[in-house]
């Protein structure tokens, strides 16, 4: 899939060996906000470059993998939807949408959420 291609790379990097190496495609106004649900509930990581370093240090790294189903950019916004993978099982649901810098090389914003509740056929 090319057609979000900054974050096919986000998520590329957040599944590899290194994912805090995403902090380097922020800029730094950076704002996001990430609402992950589970099964029991519900966590919203919010804020600026801090919240996201919060939110990559509480991931179970390389346990879940990112598989992106559909992307598209429009303007300086880029948007996809995917779904999380725990060896290689279906976990959850998710869509993010990040305005870029106009050059289309670091996220200004970024909105991701996620649930478990809602699968997308294939």
């Amino acid at each position: 899939m090319t057609a979000a291609p900054l974050l096919q790379a986000w998520f590329e990097i957040l599944d590899g060996d290194d994912p805090d190496r995403v902090l380097e495609m922020t800029t730094d106004d950076f704002r996001l906000s990430i609402l992950f649900a589970t099964a029991d509930g519900a966590a919203e990581f919010q804020g600026d470059r801090d919240a996201l370093v919060v939110y990559l240090g509480q991931r179970e790294k390389s346990t879940l993998v990112h598989h992106l189903l559909q992307g598209a950019r429009v303007e300086d916004t880029e948007l996809v939807l995917g779904e999380t993978r725990r060896q290689g099982e279906f976990e959850a649901s998710f869509n993010a949408s990040a305005q870029l810098v106009e050059d289309g090389t670091k996220v200004r914003r970024l909105l991701i959420c996620r649930t478990p509740r809602v699968e997308f056929e294939r």
